[in-house]
């Protein structure tokens, strides 16, 4: 009974240490002392690309860049900017590729259409596929009369082998 407890608290241990956490990289000299402007600048990294790491947020990367956006971010948000403001004077610095969500724009255009684009193509390459499947399923009208004329002579011969 003692190895049954005993593979009971490994079990544990093997989900507690192996279930997926949240990771911030957020270091606890560039909390800001209000949590209410703390909280604003949190929900605003989250939305905003690592420049390094490009598929993550600047609230998640241990990037030394993702770590002057956060400050510079802060250093908006203790300055009295909006969130429109602080985003808006960061995309102008970076341009609109630090934005995770980027908006629909003549810019963006393919980026948010591409997906229906690729869709909309291999459907239309299944289809003709389909079709030229169909008609290659017609049956083989066979040979001629002429052409069987001129088979026959070399089908009738015995070739030594």
């Amino acid at each position: 009974m003692r190895w049954l407890q005993s593979l009971t608290c490994i079990m544990l241990l093997c989900v507690f240490v192996g279930f997926p956490r949240t990771v911030q990289a957020v270091e606890p000299d560039e909390i800001l002392s209000d949590p209410v402007l703390e909280a604003r600048a949190r929900t605003l990294s989250a939305g905003l690309r690592c420049l390094v790491c490009r598929n993550q947020s600047i609230d998640d990367s241990n990037a030394p860049l993702a770590r002057d956006l956060r400050v510079l971010l802060r250093e908006r948000i203790v300055a009295g900017d909006t969130d429109h403001q602080a985003i808006s004077y960061l995309v102008d610095r970076y341009g609109i590729y630090i934005l995770l969500k980027p908006p629909v724009q003549p810019g963006t255009y393919l980026l948010w259409l591409g997906p229906l684009l690729m869709l909309a193509a291999a459907i239309a390459g299944f289809a003709l596929l389909w079709k030229r499947r169909a008609t290659d399923d017609e049956p083989d009208p066979g040979l001629n009369e002429k052409e069987m004329a001129l088979l026959a002579p070399i089908l009738n011969s015995e070739e030594p082998q």
